[in-house]
């Protein structure tokens, strides 16, 4: 209850399945979306903790989390996020500075919960037992329109950034439980000619025009 989260991901539908699970805990959530809009909002304010994806699409959380692991005052908790490559994703935030890891997609409001207070001081920790809320969220689906389009936004580009949209997708196919999608996105080439990425583009317009009608 009450704590400031920072949450850095480019993701629609990750962040608003971590708004969602702030929002049970009585948490105040703010969203940054790539390195230069989290760069704004620590320039103005030190939330409590710090979520930071490693795939951003101006660079790495990495950085990110190296640099205001360094920095003095130190926020109390940073946590990096992945839905890609999950084991050296854990060794690298480590390693970078922060104090632990999530995997996305978080399960349920219960973990989100526990992986952010086993870090918190003892004084932020809640007093006695509290109720662990076992269930998952929901994320509006217009979130998750948004990331297919931004996929297919990409893929239009005369030089798409691959590596990028490899892991974006990855981690947008767990989220989802869309094994087809994952098995896509892995077998991306590091160039995609002209065909490859018509191919792609149709498979998420199809993923998209097969979603339920928006009222």
């Amino acid at each position: 209850m009450g704590l400031t989260i920072l949450v850095v991901e480019d993701s629609r539908y990750a962040s608003e399945a971590i708004r969602l699970m702030s929002m049970r805990s009585g948490a105040r959530l703010r969203r940054a979306d790539c390195l230069a809009s989290a760069e704004r909002h620590l320039n103005v304010y030190s939330p409590t903790v710090a979520i930071i994806d490693l795939g951003l699409p101006d660079g790495s959380g990495l950085d990110l989390i190296a640099t205001i692991a360094s920095a003095t005052p130190r926020l109390q908790v940073i946590l990096g996020t992945s839905g890609a490559e999950r084991e050296e994703a854990e060794r690298q935030v480590i390693a970078a500075g922060a104090d632990g890891f999530i995997a996305k997609p978080v399960p349920t409001i219960a973990a989100y919960q526990a992986a952010i207070l086993s870090h918190l001081p003892n004084a932020l920790r809640p007093m006695g037992p509290r109720d662990a809320q076992i269930i998952s969220v929901d994320p509006d689906p217009l979130a998750l329109r948004e990331d297919l389009s931004h996929a297919m936004d990409l893929l239009a580009l005369d030089a798409p950034p691959v590596s990028y949209l490899r892991r974006f997708l990855i981690g947008l196919a767990r989220a989802i439980k869309d094994t087809a999608l994952e098995d896509l996105a892995r077998k991306m080439a590091d160039t995609l000619a002209p065909p490859d990425r018509a191919a792609i583009r149709e498979f998420l317009s199809g993923r998209i025009q097969a979603m339920p009608g928006i009222v």
